[in-house]
């Protein structure tokens, strides 16, 4: 039979780590809105560039000109790979690093990666890949210019011709209950198509190629951005999930554990009223 004692001790650790679960479930949903707001607000930006970069580089080929637009043989692919820095959130880490297990496993060619966020590094290293560059500690909040030093290092490697493709590896935030794993094509850039009758040509100051040549990086810096704001969300998100499923675990537990000290302690009692019936019975005799 269990100790009364032990049991009681179970009762109110248990009870201990469920309030720290609800305690982080609080704080995740929070975290959540915040990161799922700023990333929502820089969506239409982010649409509006892409559409100001298909008109540029459908101005008379000028497109062609820029090594961010160039299209080459491909002999080596760099993967940018986004991660959560800490754990707690499902199966959210495991599901981005077989993601990139998976691609890489598909690819003839070699594949770099830039790993940002420290389960994506400690995976990379586990397994051996070729890892040019990390980035941890970018924060539940970073700002635009945090994570420049990121694009930065992905377009001076790929001007100089190191990598012939970019691809981002990132959590896609749907919605509170789903996250989804993504692999997108950064560069070369990939201007959206402009449907026919569409186009319009502008007069831009100082030129097109200039107006073109700036937006590109800004273009790269801000996919990165919002690739990381959506890969937080999708982490408070599935921590905040799967600290509930915990705090209810532990409910469910706690009244197991309730009912065993109930029938424990009962046994208990009957125990020792049988001792003193048994005791008085022999008096008596």
């Amino acid at each position: 039979m269990p100790d009364i004692r032990k049991v009681r001790r179970r009762i109110k650790s248990v009870q201990n780590i469920a309030k720290i679960t609800r305690a982080m479930e609080m704080i995740a949903a929070s975290k959540m809105r915040k990161a799922q707001e700023r990333g929502l607000a820089g969506r239409p930006y982010s649409e509006k560039i892409q559409q100001v970069i298909a008109d540029l580089a459908a101005l008379n080929g000028i497109g062609l000109q820029h090594p961010l637009l160039q299209r080459r043989e491909v002999k080596k692919i760099l993967v940018v790979h986004i991660t959560p820095d800490r754990g707690l959130c499902g199966g959210l880490n495991a599901n981005l690093n077989r993601r990139l297990a998976g691609f890489i496993t598909e690819q003839k060619n070699p594949v770099g990666i830039i790993a940002v966020g420290r389960k994506g590094r400690d995976f990379s290293a586990r397994a051996g890949l070729n890892v040019s560059a990390e980035f941890t500690d970018i924060g539940d909040h970073p700002g635009f210019l945090d994570t420049i030093p990121v694009s930065r290092i992905i377009i001076e490697e790929y001007s100089k011709g190191a990598f012939d493709m970019v691809y981002i590896s990132y959590a896609h935030f749907i919605s509170t209950m789903v996250q989804k794993t993504a692999m997108k094509q950064l560069l070369p850039v990939q201007p959206a198509a402009i449907p026919a009758g569409q186009n319009v040509d502008y007069i831009y100051e100082p030129g097109s190629e200039a107006v073109l040549g700036g937006l590109l990086p800004r273009f790269v810096e801000t996919e990165i951005y919002h690739a990381i704001l959506m890969t937080i969300a999708s982490e408070q998100s599935a921590r905040m999930v799967a600290m509930r499923s915990a705090t209810d675990a532990a409910g469910e537990l706690i009244g197991d554990l309730t009912l065993l000290y109930n029938k424990v302690r009962q046994e208990a009692i009957t125990r020792e009223l049988l001792d003193i019936t048994g005791g008085a019975a022999a008096l008596e005799g």
